[in-house]
């Protein structure tokens, strides 16, 4: 999809929402979230050769295809929860928005545990073992 086409349309709407906003304010945010929807579904095909070069790369360096998936998950974990969060921001809610990015991190946190655990388990079975004699 065209950049072009893609802040043309955020900015048509953009402009839309400022007027909608002072008759009607819930239908403004229901526009503007439709549109939000609408590029996100405009990016599908992006979204998915990322996706595919990502786990090329991965078979490629014969990583553990748990560590991918887990690292594809907490991209789109972090992705969805920004856009979660600005959609609360629009509507006025930024201590909702908060709540939603801490939630976001806290799910990346847990998810990132595994990999951080292997991470620190691969370094330290590559240190050498410091005797005691």
């Amino acid at each position: 999809m065209d950049i072009l086409q893609i802040v043309g349309l955020g900015l048509s709407v953009t402009f839309l929402t400022l007027i909608l906003k002072q008759r009607n304010p819930v239908f403004a945010l229901v526009v503007s979230l439709i549109a939000g929807v609408f590029i996100l579904l405009m990016m599908i095909d992006q979204i998915r050769l990322v996706m595919e070069m990502l786990k090329n790369m991965a078979q490629t360096a014969h990583l553990n295809n748990v560590y991918v998936a887990t690292i594809l998950k907490i991209i789109g974990i972090a992705y969805i929860s920004e856009f979660g969060a600005q959609i609360a921001k629009d509507a006025g809610q930024s201590s909702m928005a908060g709540k939603i990015e801490l939630a976001g991190k806290l799910i990346i946190l847990v998810m990132a545990i595994p990999i951080l655990t292997a991470i620190v388990e691969t370094v330290m079975n590559l240190m050498p073992q410091v005797g005691g004699g």
